[in-house]
């Protein structure tokens, strides 16, 4: 390690603001705020300091307990740099639009900032054991957030959150064990290398006898929680829809991204030939988690739980593109089919955490106009009264639905023009997935501002000055990057490269 320790920092900052936050009082969004802004302003500085060929950067590394190949071991490249740049978005978002938070404010936030760490430290660790504390760390704060700040339902969502999240880290834990009994080792690099070497299959053979398919599966669970992937889904629309709205701003804006970001820098680099083997039941899989969730969202009444559902949706074309490119290359097209594929998992990554987040917060607005209501036919011609609300959430909406010239299209056009080479059958099942989403948000877009106006609405106030200038940068940014894709390609497109260059299937 050498020169200043800056992702360190980054995943120390946070938690010196919870610290600070946790003895605020009043004052602890305050805190909140400044910690994340603060955190984004490093995030960003990580994100210009990523090498330009692809590969680590920034790299810290400190013996821990060698004889149990643990070791203190940080990296970014692009894919985890724009991680962290989400992150720090989405936790910037969800303390600004916690505004309403009376009951302990002091704790509230500092577990968001806890939370926040903890996503940093998973987006950073190169090493499973220092990368495990970080994903067990993200999950105790959300668990206590949606049990002590959620709705009326918020005990049996929070237990269940909690229960299919553990027990997709024992699948995980219990794999990498097997692992390190056969290599002796816990460093992604190594492993990586191992795998695309075809060294590591033989390995595990030779210690624990055929199971190198089970590992796999195993990890797959894991990061199928997670994200998460039909039929790991069940705790998804509970927990959104009983967590403090600015709670599942986090869990849809940030944290589904671990399980994404999982399969990227863990499962594939290293069970890419495990996976490989059972490629199609995963693209059914997949390509189930498209439909079903598109189809689910549609019967929602809450908006809430219509947008958990949508966003099993979006993070299920992730997915599909993920298990497509998991087949071994052998023409030039094939390979420029993968590298587009990828490019749009991490452009979908990034665009649906800060559209989703954003969708969260206007529904939280919504709430406390309404004194609590969120039901799709609770409201209607808000249009009338509200026509800045209506304009900015119906902007958040169509990038939602993939609208060309808004963030949302990108990835999912990068996505389907790599994935359909690849594993046309699927490509073409889940363009249903688009279809029923595009008519789940006309329909919101139809409900909640179009028709006539309540008479218990003709007082109903617009955004304020201050929630207009929150709400902004994050419409800009959509337009920003739906116009400017370039922004993140450029700096990402050398990492996909570099990663589908060292995977093997």
């Amino acid at each position: 390690m050498s020169g200043l320790p800056i992702l360190t920092l980054l995943t120390l900052l946070p938690l010196v603001g919870a610290a600070i936050a946790i003895f605020s009082g009043k004052h602890a969004r305050g805190v909140a705020l400044l910690t994340s802004l603060a955190s984004l302003g490093l995030a960003l500085s990580v994100w210009f300091q990523i090498p330009a060929n692809g590969s680590m950067g920034l790299v810290e590394r400190l013996a821990w307990a060698p004889s149990l190949g643990i070791e203190y071991h940080l990296g970014v490249d692009g894919l985890g740099a724009l991680m962290l740049v989400l992150t720090a978005i989405v936790t910037l978002m969800a303390a600004d639009a916690s505004i309403r938070v009376h009951h302990s404010p002091n704790l509230y936030f500092a577990l968001i900032l806890v939370l926040e760490a903890g996503l940093f430290g998973s987006f950073t660790a190169l090493n499973f054991f220092h990368w495990f504390l970080f994903w067990e760390i993200a999950l105790i704060p959300a668990f206590f957030l949606i049990k002590l700040w959620g709705g009326p339902k918020r005990g049996p969502a929070a237990t269940q959150f909690f229960v299919y999240t553990m027990a997709g880290s024992a699948f995980l834990l219990i794999s990498f064990l097997a692992v390190f009994l056969s290599t002796g080792s816990m460093d992604f690099g190594h492993l990586s290398l191992l795998a695309s070497t075809g060294e590591l299959e033989p390995m595990i053979t030779a210690h624990l006898g055929p199971v190198s398919l089970w590992l796999a599966i195993g990890v797959l669970v894991g990061f199928a929680v997670k994200v998460p992937l039909v039929p790991f889904h069940t705790w998804l629309p509970d927990a959104y829809a009983e967590a403090p709205t600015p709670v599942t701003m986090l869990l849809t804006g940030a944290m589904s991204k671990m399980g994404v970001y999982g399969l990227l820098r863990i499962a594939l680099p290293i069970f890419g030939p495990q996976i490989a083997q059972i490629r199609t039941p995963l693209l059914v899989l997949a390509v189930i988690t498209v439909v079903m969730g598109a189809w689910a969202a549609v019967a929602q009444q809450d908006l809430k739980r219509v947008f958990a559902y949508s966003s099993v949706n979006h993070l299920g074309y992730c997915l599909v593109a993920i298990f497509a490119l998991a087949v071994p290359v052998t023409s030039a097209a094939q390979q420029a089919s993968q590298a587009a594929a990828l490019n749009g998992v991490i452009l979908q990554m990034f665009n649906h955490g800060i559209t989703a987040a954003a969708l969260f917060w206007f529904i939280s607005i919504l709430q406390f106009r309404t004194g609590g209501l969120r039901g799709i036919d609770d409201f209607g011609g808000l249009r009338k009264p509200a026509p800045i609300l209506a304009g900015l959430m119906g902007i958040a909406l169509f990038s939602s639905l993939g609208l060309p010239g808004l963030n949302g299209f990108v990835g999912e056009f990068l996505i389907f023009r790599g994935v359909f080479p690849l594993a046309w059958q699927a490509a073409t099942v889940s363009i249903l997935g688009l279809l029923v989403t595009a008519a789940v948000i006309l329909t919101v877009i139809q409900k909640v501002f179009a028709g006539p106006l309540p008479e218990r609405y003709a007082t109903f106030n617009d955004l304020h000055a201050s929630e207009q200038l929150a709400l902004a940068p994050v419409i800009a940014l959509m337009f920003l990057l739906g116009l400017v894709p370039q922004l993140i390609v450029d700096s990402v497109n050398p990492t996909v490269v570099n990663l589908l260059t060292h995977w093997r299937f």
